[in-house]
């Protein structure tokens, strides 16, 4: 398990299993110990993002140590022992996607090989020749994305995943049920029907109900690029399933040491390790996005939509996994057993292990489970 490696000087929130409460808790990390921070005031993470400064009252909450943070990671899967879980708990899991102009080019590849990658490198080569670097530097909805938008329907390459991409919407859809994401150290699912599949390593923002965003984690919107391919109306399929959706470590708070500005700026690093020797770097840039994080938490949540719990937004990412692997021309996909580690200076990072859906522990424990537990330690 690779250690967190968190900035001594954030603030951080997140989530343990708790064998004794045989339910979970909220911590903070304090001198390189895990603290215990859960009370009637504030039993949720959601609860906790729902106050006027968040990181103030994390950093002087009475709590209790559970132990030191090395020997929690080291109990990643463990039921029987205390294990970090994904930091958020009643927050919806939403994701935006082709929010990077290299990773919209890859999903109208996907769309024009329908899933098939053995067609991807030939049609990578024609929309390259008719895109090249144009897309870069375009704002999402602007007039120079319009005349962008007219080129490439004179050329037949116009696709849903451009629309989005440099048209005036974003795309923003549900990638997790709430309580369903997996945190550090646990396995991540692959529908089985996948053959062609990859990473995505994206920031994630905490959202208060409110609309303000009050902090940010690291996440794995693992991608199925052959069933999304096949079509747009297979994204619920592509996205959602046992284990597909990983967050943390934990969620860095903002205060006056990290703010959205630091997000803009931050830059993520992903390692892939097979079981197999294979090892693939690859990087995303938030420099390089065509969206706003503020214009695309705006497009999701608003008096058009509200989100009582608040949410927790995936930003989409720049890497695109064109690294032939096996086949030559056929790309990246996974391989069961795969490591896959995504890092950024200021988030630490989170790493996770790759299965089939069907191989990872089955979600069981839902909102009235955890309303149930909370009751019965009196936190509610």
């Amino acid at each position: 398990m690779t250690e967190f490696n968190l900035p001594a000087d954030g603030i951080f929130i997140g989530r343990i299993w708790d064998p004794e409460a045989a339910g979970p808790s909220v911590v903070t990390i304090r001198d390189g110990a895990v603290v215990d921070i859960t009370s009637k005031r504030a039993p949720t993470v959601r609860d906790i993002c729902e106050m006027e400064d968040p990181a103030a009252y994390v950093r002087d909450a009475p709590g209790v140590t559970v132990g030191e943070l090395a020997a929690l990671t080291a109990n990643a899967g463990n039921m029987a022992k205390p294990h970090f879980l994904a930091p958020c708990d009643l927050q919806a899991v939403k994701a935006c996607g082709v929010t990077f102009a290299s990773s919209m080019v890859e999903r109208v590849i996907e769309e024009q090989a329908a899933g098939d990658p053995k067609k991807a490198l030939d049609i990578r080569a024609r929309v390259g020749e008719v895109i090249g670097g144009s897309l870069r530097n375009i704002k999402a909805g602007s007039e120079a994305a319009a005349k962008v938008k007219a080129a490439l329907i004179a050329e037949g390459l116009w696709s849903q995943y451009l629309e989005v991409g440099i048209g005036p919407d974003a795309e923003v859809f549900s990638k997790a049920q709430v309580l369903s994401s997996v945190g550090p150290g646990a396995e991540v699912g692959l529908h089985p029907i996948s053959k062609w599949n990859n990473p995505e390593p994206e920031i994630v923002l905490a959202v208060a109900s409110t609309g303000r965003i009050v902090g940010a984690a690291l996440g794995n919107d693992v991608n199925l690029r052959d069933v999304e391919g096949r079509s747009a109306l297979l994204l619920g399929k592509a996205k959602d399933n046992n284990a597909s959706c990983s967050i943390g470590p934990m969620i860095r708070l903002f205060d006056g040491g990290f703010t959205l500005d630091d997000v803009r700026q931050a830059e993520l690093d992903l390692t892939v390790a097979g079981e197999d020797g294979y090892v693939l770097k690859g990087h995303s840039s938030m420099k390089e996005i065509s969206r706003d994080p503020a214009d695309l938490v705006a497009q999701t949540l608003g008096r058009h939509h509200q989100y009582p719990d608040g949410l927790v937004l995936f930003l989409g990412t720049l890497f695109a996994p064109t690294q032939d692997r096996d086949t030559p021309g056929e790309g990246f996909t996974h391989k069961i057993g795969d490591v896959v580690t995504i890092a950024s200076p200021g988030l630490g990072n989170l790493t996770n292990t790759v299965r089939l859906s069907t191989q990872c522990p089955e979600w069981t424990f839902g909102v009235a489970s955890f309303m149930r537990n909370l009751a019965a330690r009196n936190l509610i």
